[in-house]
């Protein structure tokens, strides 16, 4: 909401577009009719999940010369109003945005930027402007993660298979991948498709367990693969 009143010059504009978000909001619950109550397979709920995955990082203002200046650099570059110049992210602080992409709206008005931060975005230290930490996500594997999280450090052997894994051991979890993986194996070499992406399932979920005890988490092999692409 902050990002709609910077973005109108008019106050009273940036208001009315404030309070039209907001009950927009109010009234989503009502324009999905779909009869099936999972949100996992209601569409709009899943346009919406995507959106809100995606680490929003500052809101800024751009010219023709500053796009251009972007472009050429590969830096994302502004033009400040209030310094009535252009102004690249990061030239004094050194915490730079690194153009990954840079796309425009429907209506040839907005820019949507995806770019790679390197330090804080926000001149107060924060990640972002809205003094929120801008933490990867993977969707769903994210939360699964999470999940694996509690699990060790708060649920019962008694009632959960995740913590009674954890309660018996590394050995043991590494034997459960190793289990998993040679049945992935098996039916990679058949032709069951159900049966190959549930034991490819069972692999996953026990290799995220495995990782956290060894203390790691799927960003720590992320950052792997990303140092192998360049």
């Amino acid at each position: 909401f902050y990002a709609i009143l910077r973005s109108v010059p008019d106050k009273l504009g940036g208001v009315i577009l404030m309070f039209g978000a907001i009950f927009i909001l109010f009234v989503l619950p009502w324009l999905d009719t779909s009869k099936v109550r999972s949100a996992v397979f209601r569409p709009i709920y899943r346009q919406f999940y995507w959106i809100f995955v995606v680490d929003v990082l500052m809101l800024g203002y751009m010219n023709a010369e500053a796009v251009s200046k972007t472009l050429e650099t590969n830096k994302v570059t502004f033009f400040s109003r209030s310094k009535q110049r252009l102004w690249t992210k990061g030239e004094e602080s050194g915490n730079f945005l690194s153009l990954d992409c840079l796309k425009n709206d429907c209506d040839n008005d907005t820019l949507l930027i995806q770019a790679t931060p390197h330090g804080p975005t926000c001149h107060k230290g924060t990640d972002n402007c809205w003094s929120e930490s801008n933490v990867e996500s993977f969707g769903f594997i994210s939360t699964l993660e999470t999940i694996i999280t509690d699990r060790k450090e708060n649920a019962s052997s008694e009632t959960s298979y995740v913590s009674e894994l954890f309660e018996k051991g590394l050995n043991k979890i590494a034997q459960k991948v190793g289990e998993e993986a040679v049945e992935v194996v098996i039916e990679a070499k058949d032709n069951n498709a159900d049966l190959f992406l549930n034991e490819s399932a069972d692999l996953l979920f026990h290799y995220m367990i495995l990782l956290q005890a060894k203390g790691y988490t799927l960003t720590d092999i992320v950052s792997v693969l990303e140092g192998r692409s360049h």
